[in-house]
């Protein structure tokens, strides 16, 4: 598996950089959108709490030191809500307190300025396996899977390639397998501000049905779905 496939996985998903230095923001958004549909900047602790509360995204990169709200404190209140969200830390600080402090979060990876930017790519790698739970592909039923990195089902000979919305929105659903999925969570985690109605969910998922034969997808009657593989 060559690096790049890895970080291939991370292309259809949205990621929150806060860091109170401009330049260091500037240089970190800029490698990011290299890899991530969606990436979102903020300079201060308490924006990027805001943010990451207001809107689903699927991985947090924060640095420690920064106006009205410590970074670390700010990823203390994100996982009271959310226990899974891959996170790197990026900061200039190397005292043991605040590594057990990140240690004690489930932090990825602990990144110290100044920052490699290799080092740094082998921490989104870090992260994009996470984000599969370290499986590059996942079987759908017994003749068909689907890959993570490259986006595309395979049935024996047939190979499928989805878009970008139905690519997310499968993946979202492998991710709670055997769990009740609402319409409310699928158009927080699709769209961030103007949210459509259910019925655009519902056309997402019908072309899903048609190029795959999805029945592992089962609706819940008003309520939304459940992946059963």
């Amino acid at each position: 598996m060559k690096d790049c496939d890895l970080l291939d996985i991370l292309s259809n998903k949205k990621v929150l950089c806060a860091d109170d230095e401009k330049g260091v923001l500037s240089n970190i958004v800029e490698i990011l959108e290299i890899f991530f549909e969606k990436v979102t900047g903020v300079g201060d602790g308490e924006k990027a709490l805001q943010e990451a509360q207001n809107n689903l995204y699927d991985v947090l990169i924060f640095d420690i030191s920064m106006p009205n709200m410590d970074g670390l404190e700010a990823i203390k209140m994100i996982r009271k809500h959310n226990k899974k969200i891959p996170i790197i830390v990026l900061s200039a600080h190397t005292e043991q307190e605040y590594l057990w402090r990140a240690v004690n979060l489930k932090i990825t990876r602990y990144l110290t300025k100044p920052f490699d930017k290799k080092i740094l790519l082998k921490a989104l790698e870090e992260v994009a396996l996470e984000l599969v739970d370290y499986k590059i592909t996942v079987k759908l039923t017994d003749e068909m899977k689907y890959d993570f990195s490259t986006k595309l089902v395979t049935k024996g000979e047939l190979v499928l390639k989805l878009s970008k919305s139905e690519s997310r929105l499968l993946e979202y659903f492998l991710q709670r397998v055997n769990q009740i999925i609402t319409y409310d969570s699928i158009l927080d985690y699709m769209w961030e501000y103007e949210k459509p109605t259910k019925e655009a969910i519902k056309s997402i998922v019908k072309e899903l049905r048609k190029k795959i034969d999805c029945k592992f997808i089962k609706n819940l009657y008003g309520v939304g779905y459940m992946c059963e593989i």
